[in-house]
Parts: C-alpha cells; sequence; structure tokens
C-alpha cells in the first residue's frame, strides 16, 4: 500500500483514470491507490492508515441547487478527509470542487462572481506562500490550469491564503498545517487538460464552438504544477 490515496469524485471513468494517471505522474510515484467515491464509500480502504490523500476535480458543484444522494454522500467522505488532516493525521490536497467543500465546512462562503474558463493562468504566492513548505520552494509565481463555476469568496475561518491572482481571489489556502486546498488543477499537463476538454466539451467549462481555439491554447501552454506535486510527499509527516 502507497502512503498516498488519490480520492476520485468525477463521474465520468476516461476522466477518471487519466486524473489518476496525472496525479501518479506529477507525484513522482510508481503506484498510487485509489477510491472512486461515486463507486465506492470511503469505508471500502483503508483509508486512515493513509499518511496523505490528493483530492481530485468535479464537475459537480458545492452551490448547487439540487443534489442526489451519490454527491452528497461525496461531500460527507470528503469532509471526513479534511478533518482527518485538521486533526493531524493526514495530509491532504483538495483540488477545485475540493476547496468549495472544505471552504463551507469550515463556514466559508462559496460563490460564483469569479469562474475561470479552461486555460493556463498565473498565480502569485502571497508572503505566507513563499514561506510554505509545500508551495514555497517554487518562487513567487506557479503557471497552472483552471477551469471552474464557482470558488471561494474569501479565504475561510483558520486558513491561510497562498497564492491568488485576478482573475479568482482564493486560489490555494492552507488550514493549519496539513490541510491544503486549491481552486487549479496542478496534475495536469497540457496533453492532460486537452483530454479532459473533450470529456467536458458541453459543460459550460468553456464555448463549445471556440473548442479548437481553445485546444490549441492549452496545448500550446507551459505549466509547472507537477513541481508542486512533486514536493507533496515529502511533507507528509508535517
Amino acid at each position: 500500500m502507497s502512503s498516498v490515496l488519490y480520492v476520485c469524485v468525477r463521474p465520468e471513468r476516461s476522466a477518471a483514470d487519466a486524473e489518476h494517471r496525472s496525479f501518479r505522474r506529477g507525484l513522482g510515484l510508481r503506484t498510487l491507490d485509489r477510491v472512486d467515491l461515486l463507486h465506492a464509500a470511503l469505508e471500502t480502504v483503508e483509508w486512515q492508515q493513509y499518511d496523505g490523500f490528493v483530492i481530485g476535480g468535479s464537475p459537480f458543484n458545492v452551490t448547487d441547487a439540487e443534489k442526489g444522494e451519490p454527491q452528497l454522500a461525496v461531500e460527507h467522505d470528503l469532509e471526513r478527509i479534511a478533518r482527518r488532516s485538521l486533526d493531524g493525521h493526514a495530509t491532504a490536497l483538495f483540488t477545485c470542487y475540493g476547496i468549495g467543500v472544505v471552504t463551507r465546512m469550515l463556514g466559508g462562503s462559496v460563490h460564483t462572481d469569479q469562474p475561470e474558463q479552461a486555460s493556463a493562468t498565473t498565480v502569485q504566492l502571497t508572503s505566507a506562500g513563499l514561506e510554505d513548505p509545500l508551495f514555497g520552494p517554487g518562487g513567487p509565481s506557479l503557471s497552472v490550469f483552471t477551469a471552474h463555476k464557482e470558488s471561494a469568496r474569501e479565504t475561510p475561518p483558520g486558513a491561510v491564503l497562498l497564492a491568488t491572482n485576478g482573475a479568482c481571489t482564493v486560489q490555494a489556502y492552507r488550514v493549519g498545517e496539513r490541510l491544503y486546498a486549491t481552486q487549479f488543477h496542478p496534475e495536469a499537463s497540457p496533453q492532460d487538460f486537452a483530454d479532459r476538454m473533450a470529456v467536458y466539451r458541453a459543460s459550460g467549462y468553456f464555448d463549445p464552438h471556440d473548442y479548437e481555439r481553445t485546444e490549441r491554447a492549452v496545448l500550446g501552454a507551459s505549466v509547472d504544477g507537477d513541481d508542486l506535486l512533486a514536493r507533496f510527499p515529502g511533507v507528509l509527516g508535517g
């Protein structure tokens, strides 16, 4: 059993499999254990034995007006992982949809006023980000892919803002020493993100009539989220 568990919250199998490969590559691991919360509850794996968790994205939104039982169950399990990190028993990195789940759990506000279309973007680290063991070694900025419809309005109670930019106020934060949340996708390479665009072509993350131009821009982008992920196993001990 590896020390890190990939937690999948995507209904689409092809996108889920690709995201799993992306995280494994970025983390620099030969194997990466996995649980798909839409197909199996957290208890189906020995989840409390892991030192680290990486939580992928999802077409779900915390602000969805109507949620079915599968989504409610997913959010419940994600909150359990977040609480384990807050208690200091594991280190977790929540991405995209996950930052909304954690923000709400902590009493923060999630809104839809700062969406970002599918594209590469540059985020700037705050002074706290520059001192953070996961974010800081990469320097004052980070180039990553993003695509989301909702975001945290501000850092929730108890959180420290690590990264921001003009398009989205809260790009990353840390709570305590072991709970991280990012609005962006650190795991995706240009090809990964282009492949993901094909799956979510009609999901509202970009204008489908502008697909080819958006795909070219994505494939031509340079991102360094893998550098951040490569440091994640090194911070598991807190």
